[in-house]
């Protein structure tokens, strides 16, 4: 891998900071958003009142119709001790949104996603503690590696090239709402990843704009792979192109299940950070928030992985609340960072040079 020779324009201080010590990411949004107990009502608002389909369950469009909750919840992850929030925009491509008839809102969610994190960031952030807005890019319901007909493997319900065009919407919106950097997030289909990450080189060379990227997979299962069938090491392999500031694993197994593959991946990215925010445990809907671990827990085993020298970035998944992140947040700080080759120190350090010259 080549290192990244361009200056960033955005979150320049991050390169420095993942240097320092391990950067904390925020926690779940969905979980959070649940407390709420929000009706039919929140989530259409005025606007959609007549809104032929039902919201209920569309996360996403809550910037729009209920942006108090969602500013609340970034604030309480800010308060815990998060120095990156994603926006709440996981399904806010024109691709997911088709599902619920509002594809034609997916532009206007995500920059209003984004104005909401970086009010909080804004607010929270300080000279010794800056806050980023993290452009949150999800997977989208359609794969283009996957067939949706177990009778016709080579069926697919959407193509690279919608793809790409779904993603640079999103990208363009988080751009010009004020995002900082990207997060290509949960990727289970690598090919869905690939038509993320050339929009967002696309918008980058349209703009001038160059922001760094988080590229995070998700594991689906003991045998190592995700869902597309690729192991750790041949995902990596596929993205590593893209120059990501961190490439890391979150979601699926909980962080007891993960650990062999985030350690793997430590081993073989070599030269660009990682990043790990695992669920807090497995699924239980028998349990309050739909999972086992408490903050305690989640805590212990997150920092196991700071104490063995994996990490740079550190957060949560689904299940995860405030409390878990302020527990790996005060857990972390302990250890330094993950040591990275020093050819990307160096790119990185350059650039910024490059930038404040």
């Amino acid at each position: 891998m080549t290192a990244p020779t361009t200056a960033y324009t955005r979150a320049t201080r991050l390169p420095e900071l993942l240097r320092q010590r391990i950067v904390v990411l925020d926690g779940a949004m969905g979980t959070m958003i649940q407390r709420y107990k929000l009706t039919e009502a929140d989530f259409r608002g005025e606007r959609l009142r007549d809104h032929g389909k039902d919201l209920k369950g569309n996360n996403d469009l809550l910037v729009l119709t209920r942006p108090d909750v969602i500013s609340e919840i970034h604030s309480q992850y800010l308060a815990a001790g998060a120095d990156i929030i994603e926006s709440n925009t996981f399904g806010a491509t024109s691709v997911a949104q088709e599902d619920y008839d509002l594809g034609g809102l997916a532009y206007e969610m995500n920059v209003a996603a984004a104005r909401l994190a970086r009010a909080c960031c804004d607010q929270f952030s300080t000279v010794d503690k800056p806050r980023f807005v993290a452009g949150a890019l999800g997977p989208t319901p359609r794969t283009a590696s996957i067939s949706p007909d177990v009778n016709d493997p080579g069926a697919r319900n959407t193509s690279f090239d919608q793809l790409r065009a779904a993603y640079y919407e999103q990208a363009k919106g988080l751009l010009d709402g004020g995002a900082d950097l990207f997060l290509v997030e949960t990727i289970f289909d690598t090919l869905n990843a690939k038509a993320a990450i050339f929009a967002l080189d696309e918008l980058m060379e349209d703009t001038g704009e160059r922001l760094p990227v988080i590229i995070s997979g998700t594991v689906t299962d003991a045998s190592g792979r995700i869902l597309s069938g690729q192991t750790v090491g041949a995902f990596w392999n596929s993205v590593r192109h893209a120059k990501p500031i961190a490439i890391g694993l979150n979601c699926a197994l909980g962080a007891t299940l993960m650990r062999p593959y985030i350690e793997e991946l430590s081993r073989i990215a070599g030269d660009t950070f990682i990043s790990c925010y695992p669920n807090a445990g497995l699924p239980n809907p028998m349990s309050d928030t739909g999972f086992d671990e408490t903050p305690e827990i989640t805590g212990a085993l997150v920092e196991e992985f700071a104490k063995a020298g994996f990490l740079n970035i550190a957060g949560g998944c689904c299940g995860t609340t405030p409390d878990h992140i302020h527990a790996i947040a005060q857990r972390v700080s302990a250890y330094r960072p993950r040591g990275v080759q020093d050819r990307l120190f160096s790119a990185l350090l350059n650039a910024e040079s490059t930038a404040a010259a």
